[in-house]
């Protein structure tokens, strides 16, 4: 019988993890580098070491927990997620692929098996991005799309810094915040979509993660009194925006069933009910797996509001907000997850990530890939958030499988 997990021993982590911020709706409140995550921490920490691992720290707070391989001159499979949640979070986004990776340590550990490879489980500083912006910044200082000042300098509403709270909370560490060799690198996530459980299939094999731009879309009109004013002599944002949303949902139409089109804040100043608003502002994120299609869409974003703002006499700027280019995983970090998904004689489901994850920046200096897993309803981020038992059981076991493949070669 081939080797397995312990299923019931992985929910009984997740839910005594979810006891640390534990809300009143039953989700989580364990935001980056507060108490609650240091409570967090130390108790994963806890656990990996009560198996023998050995702890590492680095200038991001960024952890690693290495169970050694029988040549300790080799590069490591790496597994690993985030702990830390959104202030009304649920109990599996990010902490999920945490403690999978430990549940898989802790087979290893129990039927005695040492690989070739040394395997570890990260876990990334501020992936959720709620506390500190950007999201998944100890990983972006890490793959060095940021640089180390950039990211101890990120601040909370408070004014508290990442370094003032790494060191605070006692997880500053003094290894470096940069890429080291590894073999592969796999990331155990719910979906945060509804997919697999449309298509009712418990394993998504994700091939990569859609590019995602976001903008602010500002306008500026004339503020003039509702009731005097004629239509036709108003330089109005609102006219403007309700043109340019209603295009970009044609593109995304267009470009279905990948393409994504959001507006998620709008604001409007003066912002009376009876005047004209002087400045609009509204959000734009759009999102494809493919690079090529994505900058299509940015190009044709931009057409659309040069050519509405102009028939509506306003004028208007597009403000870059953040560029995340379309991912493509390794071919050879899928195989393995595909193969590992096969050999269990379970149906999968080939797909695209929607949201970003610490694997987008991991997978620009390591083989990387992901495995998706249903969560109820496609609710994520949201204390509701639920993922079934025997489905946290299954993509646990697709991690043990792939890691193996690729930690014993």
């Amino acid at each position: 019988m081939a080797l397995q997990i312990n299923g019931e021993r992985l929910w009984d982590s997740l839910m005594t993890m979810a006891e640390i911020g534990a809300t009143d709706k039953g989700g989580c409140n364990r935001q980056a580098l507060t108490d609650l995550d240091k409570a967090g921490r130390d108790l994963f920490v806890g656990w990996c070491e009560a198996i023998g691992c050995e702890r590492r720290v680095d200038e991001m707070g960024n952890l690693f927990l290495r169970k050694a391989g029988t040549d300790k001159s080799l590069p490591p499979v790496l597994m690993g997620s985030h702990l830390d949640t959104q202030p009304t979070g649920g109990k599996f986004d990010g902490v999920y692929g945490v403690l999978g990776g430990l549940e898989v340590l802790r087979t290893l550990h129990d039927a005695n098996i040492t690989t070739l490879h040394p395997i570890e489980v990260a876990v990334w500083t501020n992936e959720e991005g709620a506390r500190f912006s950007p999201a998944m910044v100890g990983s972006g200082v890490w793959c060095g799309d940021f640089s180390l000042d950039y990211g101890w300098q990120r601040s909370d509403k408070q004014g508290a810094t990442i370094k003032q709270e790494l060191e605070r909370i006692g997880y500053l560490g003094d290894a470096p915040c940069a890429p080291f060799p590894i073999k592969a690198a796999f990331e155990l996530h719910i979906e945060q979509g509804p997919i697999l459980e449309a298509v009712n299939k418990q394993i998504g094999v994700v091939q990569g993660v859609q590019g995602m731009r976001w903008y602010d879309l500002v306008i500026h009109g004339q503020p003039v009194h509702a009731g005097p004013t004629p239509m036709e002599q108003r330089k109005d944002p609102v006219k403007a925006m309700a043109q340019i949303i209603t295009q970009l949902y044609s593109l995304a139409d267009e470009f279905a069933p990948q393409a994504r089109a959001t507006f998620g804040d709008i604001n409007v100043s003066p912002g009376s009910r009876n005047t004209v608003p002087e400045t609009l502002t509204i959000t734009v994120d759009l999102r494809h797996p493919s690079q090529d299609t994505l900058q299509k869409m940015d190009a044709k974003f931009r057409e659309i509001s040069e050519k509405v703002c102009a028939d509506c006499n306003v004028k208007f700027e597009i403000k870059d907000e953040w560029n995340s280019p379309a991912v493509a995983f390794d071919e050879a970090c899928i195989d393995a997850v595909r193969s590992s998904v096969s050999a269990m004689g379970m149906p999968f489901e080939e797909m695209f990530s929607g949201a970003g994850h610490d694997s987008v920046y991991v997978s620009k200096v390591a083989p990387t890939s992901m495995i998706f897993i249903p969560c109820e309803k496609g609710i994520s981020h949201n204390e509701a958030e639920n993922a079934k038992p025997e489905d946290i059981s299954a993509g646990c076991q697709v991690l043990l499988g792939a890691v193996l493949k690729l930690a014993t070669q």
